[in-house]
């Protein structure tokens, strides 16, 4: 498959879940602050109550305010009820979890026209397939199920554990040509010395935002995915100074040399500031 153009506006940082069978807390959810909710019907919901999530979720979705549907696995009882709330007006996109590229493109077969799928990778078989399930047409982003991917292979919960894995979703992402992948929870809500540091590290990696699973979460994960001031002001400098440059061959600045990925890194920076500080 031929990769996709990369996409001009920045990608979402923060994705809270709110359990399907909790609309008590939709209202709470979406004054959160986070680029996107997400309404959970697989995890978060008992077998017992899937019924009654749906039906909440209906409600909720048809007001038309934006949010993402995760449904219920393609090899579950649920999943076709799930996908009959695709023509709702406020489905953004349905995140399919224990995403694999055959899961992914079946699902993205009956996805209404221009609806993106965001696929959950929390399995070896589907860390195996990233590359493939990247280059599905529908699937905008690739998150990481980090908790359930390591109970499967049998991993600690120490982040070099999880080097490879997470390399491998930015790897297959960049080589898609989409945005980089969305990193999985941090279960201590009570931590934030800890979700900055997950948030810190995750950016190292390349990854470009993060699922929550408390409304606490959300604002340090848009500031932790967000251009620091310093980065801010460098990328002003490096693209004042490609200003009265000609061409855009290599150049110093404040004494460093500068060429061409520094300068497009420069100017995804300022776009990306752009789009925090207006919303769009």
């Amino acid at each position: 498959m031929t990769k996709r153009t990369a996409p001009t506006r920045s990608p979402d940082r923060s994705f809270l879940f709110v359990p399907g069978d909790r609309p008590d807390r939709f209202a709470k959810a979406a004054a959160s602050g986070a680029d996107t909710i997400v309404l959970d019907l697989e995890d978060a919901v008992l077998p017992q109550n899937k019924d009654g999530a749906r039906e909440a979720v209906a409600g909720r979705l048809a007001d038309g305010r934006g949010a993402v549907l995760r449904v219920n696995g393609a090899d579950t009882q649920w999943h076709d009820q799930d996908m009959a709330l695709l023509d709702r007006p406020g489905v953004r996109a349905v995140m399919l979890p224990k995403a694999t590229a055959g899961t992914c493109a079946a699902t993205a077969a009956r996805l209404p026209p221009g609806l993106p799928l965001i696929a959950l990778v929390e399995t070896a078989h589907g860390l195996v397939e990233a590359a493939r399930i990247a280059m599905v047409p529908a699937v905008c982003r690739l998150a990481f199920g980090a908790v359930d991917f390591q109970l499967e292979c049998g991993m600690g919960a120490g982040r070099e554990a999880l080097l490879m894995a997470r390399a491998t979703l930015v790897v297959a992402s960049a080589a898609a040509g989409i945005d980089g992948p969305v990193d999985g929870v941090t279960l201590d809500v009570d931590d934030p010395d800890g979700l900055a540091d997950d948030i810190a590290h995750a950016r190292e990696m390349g990854f470009s935002g993060k699922l929550c699973i408390h409304p606490r979460q959300v604002p340090a994960t848009n500031q932790g995915f967000a251009p620091t001031p310093e980065e801010i002001e460098a990328a002003r400098r490096i693209v004042a100074a490609l200003s009265g440059h000609a061409g855009e061959g290599a150049l110093l600045v404040d004494g460093r040399m500068v060429d061409r990925p520094v300068i497009e890194r420069a100017r995804r920076t300022l776009e990306r500031a752009r789009i925090d500080m207006t919303g769009q």
